[in-house]
């Protein structure tokens, strides 16, 4: 994974059909040298193909993942990024940050093309740092972005959400928080999933002691 081109191109497919998408990652690997970088079942049972290369064969993967979803029936959405913003490179590689600015922005769209075609747009027009980036995983089929910055940037960016969601992608919900509450920030710099298991205690409050959870629920 150290050695990946960051600057590479990305192409991500969502298809309502699992079979259907299995199908378009054999053809687009067989007509094109990309890299599969994530493929797998997402809820509610949809399937996530990304891949990454040069920008020539990123594209013609692309276009065979959406002539395969055409021909075969299944295709939801789709993006193809010649040139991805570096900080969304990293978080489609799994990276997070902690949110230090003074304003965070977290809005949901309706799948996970949509949300990376908002945050291309976002991050290459507006100083804002990304958070967090969530595709569909216990999402139900949502995606999930995290952002922060200044107040003025965070907001123009969550502006710039509806216009950049595209014909496919819908805004599911967004929300600015002008001044983060500091256990929310702590809470946030782990992730937005509900599995830390774990308390965070407001400031100069006594510490709560107490079994770890079981993961076994």
């Amino acid at each position: 994974m150290s050695g990946r081109n960051l600057s590479s191109a990305r192409a991500l497919l969502e298809y309502t059909s699992v079979a259907v998408g299995v199908l378009a990652v054999d053809r687009m690997l067989k007509r094109s040298p990309v890299a599969l970088l994530r493929c797998g079942t997402v809820h509610p049972g949809r399937y996530l193909v990304l891949v990454g290369g040069s920008v020539a064969s990123t594209e013609e993967a692309h276009s065979e993942g959406i002539e395969v979803g055409r021909s075969a029936g299944g295709l939801l959405d789709e993006v193809c990024l010649p040139d991805p913003h570096p900080a969304l490179v990293a978080a489609l590689d799994g990276g997070r940050t902690a949110p230090l600015g003074e304003a965070v922005g977290v809005f949901e769209v309706s799948t996970s093309p949509a949300l990376l075609r908002c945050l291309d747009t976002v991050l290459k027009a507006v100083p804002v740092a990304l958070v967090e980036a969530r595709l569909a995983d216990d999402l139900g089929g949502r995606a999930l972005a995290v952002i922060d910055g200044l107040l003025p940037d965070v907001r123009e960016a969550l502006d710039m959400v509806s216009a950049s969601v595209g014909v496919r992608g819908e805004v599911l919900g967004a929300s600015l928080m002008a001044r983060l509450d500091e256990t929310l920030r702590q809470a946030l710099a782990e992730g937005t999933r509900f599995t830390a298991c774990r308390s965070w205690e407001p400031a100069g409050a006594e510490a709560v002691e107490g079994e770890p959870c079981s993961s076994g629920g």
